[in-house]
């Protein structure tokens, strides 16, 4: 069902006050929890982990798998929901299209979820409407994997189908490399499939974008700037604008709709990234359909004053998203800076103390800064999306500078390690 059908035909909450449903409560959904309660929503959030930080943010917590259906369903018939989001992990995005098929509420529709979140699917998706992609291979246990490796070419990814949070990726050079990581690949997907792909030299960008009744419009382009070594795929600077040159960002943009249109979402968050070479061909990395994490929602709000939450939230609902919702009051120069450890700044071990947040939110240029560390948590080297411990979000005349006044606000952190 689309919005439009929904709009004539659901019955909402009878009181004054909107009920929404939140799949997941970590880190990554608190903002989004509690910004929906400042906007006057009754929060139902969902999460595995009793102790997901998020459930105390919530009006109503619920200790359950958000992946298991059944359960979810009975939790939005209970509590007469008016919506289901899924924000910041690919896990919640089936099964919020699933929850809200069978509630009869606004949905991107459980096919337009499941190939927006399956590797191979949309690669197949992109592949059948000409979209310019990486060359890729999918793998599973009862093959011989080096007939992929031969048709991809070197070097390549590898990556589970159905995972995220940069889990159970590699980088390939050969077939010994292949042959040891294809098992690890596999087992971090839930399908126990994996997908190679070539790796292609380039210039990294996330894109937002807003589509309404099929209408695809561009919120922001930014660059995605990525450590060297085992955590190669991780996001660890983001930067707003893009520095590219203005024609390369026009054929992205170009190739971000087309993938958009060609994966069928109608209604909807899309984040596309995307790889741009030095001579401006531009590739589809993936496209996601929720708002996604490593805080770019904050790039967006601080970037440009528009609101991803209170879109997802209209959209969810089946209101109107208006012009007025997604054409930007003003474009502010950002950088955001990750805190990990080597290659970055922060020291590894297990933490004992941690120091002058106060601080690193005073200095010149940060306009906001967070910490994800606890004594008794250990801080290892960055490998995968949850090796960021942190983040400092600084603006300056130009992005390059603001990533400068970032970089010097985290020297007034302290974390101290067992040992130090």
């Amino acid at each position: 069902m689309n919005l439009g059908e929904h709009a004539a035909s659901a019955s909402y909450h009878r009181d004054s006050v909107p009920t929404v449903l939140i799949l997941g409560a970590s880190v990554s959904q608190l903002a989004a929890i509690e910004q929906a309660k400042a906007g006057g929503w009754r929060v139902v959030a969902v999460d595995a982990d009793p102790n997901a930080v998020g459930l105390a943010a919530a009006d109503i917590a619920e200790v359950v798998d958000f992946s298991e259906l059944e359960p979810v369903v009975d939790i939005g018939r209970r509590h007469q929901i008016d919506a289901v989001v899924a924000i910041s992990t690919d896990r919640a995005v089936p099964i919020a299209a699933a929850v809200a098929e069978r509630l009869n509420l606004p949905t991107i529709g459980t096919e337009t979820a499941r190939v927006m979140t399956d590797k191979a699917a949309m690669r197949s998706r992109l592949q059948e409407c000409g979209i310019p992609q990486p060359q890729f291979s999918v793998l599973n246990g009862k093959v011989e994997p080096t007939w992929g490796l031969e048709s991809v070419g070197v070097p390549a990814v590898l990556k589970p189908v159905d995972s995220g949070g940069q889990r159970g990726v590699y980088r390939i050079s050969d077939h010994a490399d292949l042959a040891e990581h294809l098992p690890e690949a596999l087992a971090k997907s839930r399908s126990k499939r994996a997908i190679l792909e070539r790796y292609i030299e380039g210039h990294e960008l996330n894109g937002i974008i807003v589509v309404r009744s099929g209408e695809p419009v561009l919120l922001t382009l930014s660059d995605r700037l990525r450590p060297p070594g085992i955590g190669f795929g991780v996001g660890w600077i983001h930067l707003y604008p893009s520095q590219l040159p203005q024609a390369h960002l026009d054929a992205a943009a170009d190739v971000a709709i087309r993938a958009v249109r060609a994966l069928g979402l109608k209604d909807g968050i899309a984040f596309p990234q995307l790889l741009v070479t030095d001579t401006g061909e531009t590739f589809v990395v993936e496209v996601a359909a929720r708002i996604p994490a490593g805080q770019m929602a904050d790039l967006v709000r601080l970037g440009t004053g528009i609101d991803l939450v209170e879109i997802a939230l209209a959209q969810g609902r089946g209101a109107a998203v208006t012009d007025a919702m997604i054409q930007p009051h003003f474009q502010r120069p950002l950088a955001i800076r990750f805190l990990t450890a080597s290659p970055g700044i922060l020291p590894t071990g297990t933490v004992t103390a941690v120091e002058g947040l106060d601080h690193v939110r005073e200095a010149t240029g940060v306009l906001e800064a967070g910490l994800y560390i606890q004594p008794g948590e250990t801080i290892r080297p960055v490998q995968v999306d949850a090796d960021r411990r942190g983040y400092i979000i600084a603006t300056a005349d130009n992005p390059l500078a603001a990533l400068e006044l970032a970089q010097q606000a985290a020297l007034k952190l302290r974390v101290r390690v067992a040992g130090s």
